[in-house]
């Protein structure tokens, strides 16, 4: 705390507003003493034009009063930031509304009321840009702003006296009059100052356009004139009058159609790394206009605005990161500088330490600014040159020399310290923003391309020359296809910049790996094969630029791209089914953890969330947000896999994981679209929850998952829950069973449709009882009495064997119990082991005559000793002992019930354990194979390395099955 008060009085602003309106200061004062919200202010308004004021006169009056007030508020109680923003904010609105009625009320009585082909009043809404838009008003800001109206019309004319109409214009000439005269109430200067500076230079091409466009018009602007720039413009665009079209009023409903046009020109449904170019060049003529005006003018190199480190340079990093990822992640979309900061950091965009340093330096720059303005009421983001004027602002900030002084210190005036913490600021900030926005032509030590020489295109003979052989002869091959042939001269030589690049890094020499040993040889470079992986990825991408974009912004992005291309195939298969997810290889965090169901629950909740706040919520982008993120969380899995960082066993619990969160997210979303639109069919689902799981049975049963597994899954509801049938009901009364057949038509169609973001799953529902010839969701009362053998429609046994690794995997909870108990009864069920032994090892030959193996050849699932083997006899185990030996009901995995029908006496003691040990080198081997989309039949050498898993295999069959 300072030694002494810091009094406002000290601005010569405040000093002339107290001497002017001292009645009318202590008027304000009797009303609300507090900070100058939107009440207080509306009936501060309302007492001056009943003393006689004119509107004009009053809203000016107000103005004064309330930057009064604030200073008071800031520089002697410390008032936060947003309450001082928030209150010019606010200001701003009411004298906009006030000013937009009386201007309607005036030409309404000249011309009558604009209206549409139906006889409904138009509206034209106000639309706050900027720090208005965003609720973020300094205290001596202009206002940009941009009018619209709905649609075309015409006035109605008023009584011209003879019984006719006189005045119809056209509703364009109505409402560029409103304009005109809205601006000249708020923003002409008269004896009482003036309201806002009115900016309307960021309409549709700025002053040579209309002051007015219809919404049409503008939706025809974006789509045919409008630059990246105007995009982040237009990023903190809302309405801030009329009332009655802001939220909560009257005509809020119709104002949404602005929403919706802006929300697609702000945020494409696509990483838009190609924005990067657009707000480099805008912001260098920033740059560049601010040094000419401080060229021989020293006291305009500290402008905390737009000086570099400035606030401009922390609003284009929020705002750039915002527009290129907002489009898929609408979660991170808001209006306000600070709370952007928090959502990008819980996003994993920017670390939260760095995002918490930047809203703390955006807070004082603002701070500071406010302090600027408040010594004359300037438009200006400039420090005074005078000494007093710096101590009066450090001070009021707490950084005067009172303020623990060193007396070793040499900066120990108030003005010194301001000019030091300014300093330290403006340094972090600059700094950071330098980072995001570099040109994508970073050292060697960042992926860059150092000596690369000067700009060639990809098929010119000199880039050529200058490429390893064999990286050469691939490029030109690559060059030759006529879609590289049709690209831009640019396009080429940004595409052989990034093979450039691409080549450098597969040739550096890797790091050593910190826990290798001494004696460990170094890794070996990626290598020719990362590049020819790396060119096969690019091929099909040639026209999708974003992505092109990212590569050349992020060379971080590009090193790990061609690791992963390098140590496996499949990969590569994957980035190019899935391009987008590339964008993973730029988050830090992407090595550490595991997959996380409930972080990843809440953040599609919060994108679920978001997309309703933005009215984008349709069934379509839900499609594709459960496609993206899916996706995103297979790769971050694969990169970790590939990477030695997680074990077989962890991939497959991961990926089972995944897929349950996934289920269970598409059966809630679902069912709230059915909700939304039931039809005759689904109308029960209104107002009602669904009582309704999903069974998991093979690789997602068992917890096994690999990479493109699809799911065998069984559809159950449980009619318990639900009404009673009406015995008075029609036949075209809605039932829930209705409801629950058309909600899994619809679930399947969710979880396997192909949109533009890809696929989700491939789903098989042969399991249900009665397989495909069954009803496609069951109740669970048929559902247990088919699995308990109690009627004449019974289970199989093979579906018995399906059981053993069978659980609820999504939906309804206290499904979970009932369906475990069922599980467990016909598990428990007393059968004749030789019957069942019989049974087991038909089935298993009518698999093996399928997938027949020579002489020297082994198939790592389907030969004798193989994983198919292994699985059998388990469940036989578990079918023929679980009466005696509960524990192996348990769905615990292959491995551990080997483990546990060898502790309780089935298994003679190691055939249990080394065939556990057989199956899991057999799984990593099949892994492995897939992940190189090598073939998982064995010959020659690898056939003789698999003796041991073979053999450990065909001793657990033999003992379980003899003679078989």
């Amino acid at each position: 705390m300072t030694s002494t008060t810091v009094s406002a009085d000290y601005s010569r602003y405040v000093q002339r507003i107290r001497r002017r309106y001292a009645a009318e200061r202590e008027l304000f004062e009797r009303i609300d003493a507090g900070v100058p919200l939107q009440g207080p202010v509306q009936t501060l308004i309302d007492q001056l034009l009943a003393q006689g004021r004119s509107l004009t006169s009053a809203l000016r009056v107000a103005r004064q009063l309330v930057l009064e007030r604030l200073a008071t508020l800031d520089v002697e109680q410390h008032a936060l930031l947003g309450d001082v923003t928030g209150a010019m904010t606010q200001l701003a609105e009411v004298t906009l509304d006030r000013a937009l009625a009386d201007a309607q009320a005036e030409f309404d009585a000249r011309y009558g009321a604009p209206l549409n082909a139906q006889g409904e009043r138009i509206d034209m809404w106000v639309v706050g840009m900027g720090k208005l838009g965003g609720r973020e008003l300094n205290v001596s800001s202009d206002i940009d702003l941009i009018y619209v109206y709905e649609c075309d019309g015409q006035t109605a004319g008023v009584d011209d006296g003879r019984g006719g109409l006189k005045g119809q214009v056209s509703v364009h000439e109505y409402f560029t009059q409103v304009a005109r005269k809205l601006s000249t109430l708020i923003g002409d200067t008269t004896e009482d100052g003036f309201v806002f500076r009115v900016d309307l230079a960021l309409r549709p091409n700025g002053n040579s356009g209309p002051a007015v466009v219809s919404l049409s018009m503008l939706e025809d602007y974006f789509l045919v004139q409008g630059r990246e720039w105007e995009r982040f413009a237009w990023l903190k665009s809302r309405i801030v009058a009329p009332r009655h079209a802001m939220p909560g009023g009257a005509h809020h409903s119709r104002s949404l159609a602005l929403r919706d046009v802006v929300m697609p020109f702000v945020f494409r449904r696509y990483l838009d790394y190609g924005v990067f170019e657009a707000l480099r060049q805008l912001h260098r003529k920033i740059r560049d206009e601010a040094n000419r005006r401080a060229a021989g003018r020293p006291e305009r190199a500290n402008d905390v605005k737009l000086s570099r480190g400035g606030i401009r340079e922390i609003e284009f990093t929020v705002q750039l990161l915002q527009v290129v990822r907002g489009g898929q992640y609408p979660e991170i979309r808001t209006r306000s500088t600070v709370k952007a900061l928090t959502r990008l950091a819980a996003r994993g965009l920017i670390p939260t330490d760095t995002a918490q340093r930047l809203a703390n330096s955006y807070v004082l720059l603002r701070r500071i600014e406010h302090r600027i303005q408040y010594l004359d009421d300037q438009q200006t983001h400039l420090l005074p040159m005078d000494d007093k004027d710096l101590n009066w602002i450090a001070s009021s900030l707490g950084l005067d020399a009172s303020v623990d002084p060193n007396p070793d210190d040499d900066c120990r005036s108030g003005a010194c310290q301001l000019m030091t913490a300014l300093c330290q600021v403006r340094e972090f900030v600059a700094t950071e923003f330098d980072a995001l926005l570099h040109d994508g032509r970073g050292g060697g030590q960042s992926g860059g391309c150092k000596g690369c020489g000067p700009a060639l295109p990809v098929d010119s003979e000199d880039f050529l020359v200058s490429l390893p052989g064999t990286i050469a002869s691939r490029v030109h091959e690559f060059a030759q296809q006529p879609k590289v042939a049709m690209l831009a001269d640019a396009a080429k030589i940004r595409l052989a910049k990034l093979i450039s690049r691409a080549t450098q890094l597969a040739y550096v020499q890797p790091e050593p790996d910190p826990g290798a040993g001494p004696d460990a040889p170094p890794p070996a470079p990626l290598g020719d094969v990362a590049v020819q992986r790396f060119m096969d990825w690019l091929g099909p991408l040639l026209r999708r630029d974003s992505y092109l974009s990212l590569l050349a912004e992020r060379p971080e992005v590009l090193r790990r791209l061609l690791r992963l291309l390098g140590l496996a195939r499949w990969p590569s298969r994957y980035l190019m089914q899935h391009p987008g997810v590339i964008d993973e290889l730029a988050d830090p965090r992407l090595m550490d953890g595991r997959f996380d169901r409930q972080a990843y629950l809440k953040d599609l909740a919060d994108r679920h969330n978001a997309w309703v706040r933005a009215g984008q919520a349709s069934e379509e982008e839900l499609l594709d947000t459960l496609r993206r993120s899916h996706h995103a969380e297979i790769f971050r899995t694969l990169v970790r896999d590939i990477e030695g960082l997680i074990t077989v066993e962890q991939v497959a619990d991961d990926l089972s994981a995944l897929a349950d969160a996934t289920l269970d997210l598409a059966l809630r979303w679902a069912w709230s679209h059915l909700q939304q639109r039931p039809g005759k069919q689904g109308a029960w689902a209104v107002n009602h929850q669904p009582h309704f799981a999903v069974i998991a049975y093979g690789k997602l049963g068992g917890k096994e998952l690999g990479y493109g597994s699809d799911l065998d899954i069984v559809f159950l509801y449980d009619e318990t829950q639900d009404d009673a049938p009406d015995p008075q009901a029609g036949p075209d009364t809605p039932t829930p069973i209705d409801a629950y057949l058309l909600f899994a038509r619809k679930l399947v169609n969710w979880l396997t449709l192909r949109t533009s973001a890809g696929e989700l799953f491939d789903i098989d529902t042969a399991l249900r009882p009665n397989g495909n010839s069954g009803l496609l969701v069951t109740s669970f009362q048929s559902f247990d009495n088919y699995q308990r053998q109690r009627g004449s429609n019974t289970a199989w046994t093979w579906e018995h064997q399906a059981l053993t690794r069978a659980r609820w995997c999504a939906g309804e909870p206290a499904l979970a119990e009932r369906f475990e108990a069922t599980r467990r009864a016909v598990l428990s069920t007393v059968r004749d082991p030789a019957a069942l032994r019989d049974e087991v090892v038909t089935m298993r030959e009518r698999m093996r005559e399928a997938h027949r193996t020579g002489e020297g050849e082994f198939d790592i699932k389907h030969s004798h000793g193989g994983m198919i083997d292994i699985e059998f006899a388990v469940q036989y185990l578990v079918l023929a002992h679980s009466h005696q030996h509960p524990e192996l009901m348990d769905n615990v995995g292959n491995i551990a019930l080997l483990h546990r029908a060898e502790d309780v006496g089935l298994l003679p003691e190691g055939v249990g354990h080394q065939a556990g040990q057989a199956y899991r080198e057999l799984r990593r081997m099949q892994h492995r194979a897939r992940l190189d989309e090598a073939p998982t039949k064995l010959v020659g050498e690898a056939f003789a390395n698999s003796a041991p898993q073979r053999t450990a295999g065909l001793a657990l069959w033999q003992h379980v099955f003899p003679g078989a």
